[in-house]
């Protein structure tokens, strides 16, 4: 395994030593009081692991404000308590019980492309993806429920919309723990759903009593 394992490519090592140099260096108090007094981000950001999607900068965030947990295609299983490994799973528990953050927020993307490998998938077009062996076809399988609700609208953009349907299956799913739900009923916590348009720049929201997302 060793010789496998390289040093850091140039480019970044001179990143970071700008890096530290400039904005670490003009920081330094505040670094150092984050480090001391550990993180207490007021949201969670449960978003893809598309390099395109900035949470930081899209919403102008400092060091601590929000705990972000990415995975394919901004995805929430169910409450599943097997005793297996879960992810985004535990990181939704420590956010909420242990950081006790103040809102959730489920945010997808345009172009996503694990929503169109998901589409292709249950469109029996990417054999490889169903195969068990496929950790990322297992994973995509938590989207299933939202294709099926596409398919039943038939709409123009199907992979637009089951970009949306990722949201809205996370935010379902979210209800499914215990710990989220009582946060929520209790007023504790807030949840919310955004869909970012990466070549537009802009956000749209999921407005429950109307079921469709909104332009923010």
């Amino acid at each position: 395994m060793r010789e496998h394992v390289k040093p850091l490519p140039t480019y970044l090592v001179s990143r970071y030593q700008g890096w530290h140099a400039t904005s670490y260096a003009e920081n330094r108090a505040w670094y150092r009081r984050l480090a001391d007094e550990g993180q207490r981000p007021r949201s969670m950001i449960i978003a893809c692991c598309d390099s395109r999607v900035h949470v930081s900068s899209m919403f102008g965030a400092d060091q601590g404000e929000f705990f972000i947990h990415r995975n394919i295609a901004n995805l929430v299983p169910a409450f599943t308590p097997d005793g297996d490994h879960h992810g985004t799973s535990a990181a939704v528990e420590y956010a909420v019980q242990s950081l006790k953050v103040a809102h959730l927020i489920v945010l997808g993307h345009s172009n996503c492309g694990g929503v169109a490998g998901c589409h292709a998938m249950c469109a029996g077009q990417a054999p490889d993806l169903e195969e068990k062996s496929s950790f990322t076809g297992t994973w995509l399988n938590i989207l299933r429920p939202g294709y099926e609700r596409v398919l039943e609208r038939a709409p123009a953009d199907p992979v637009t919309e089951l970009e949306r349907e990722a949201v809205k299956v996370s935010l379902e799913n979210l209800m499914t723990f215990p710990f989220v739900r009582e946060a929520l009923d209790a007023e504790r916590m807030t949840l919310h759903g955004l869909r970012h348009e990466i070549g537009e720049g802009t956000l749209e929201q999921y407005v429950s009593s109307s079921d469709q997302f909104e332009p923010l």
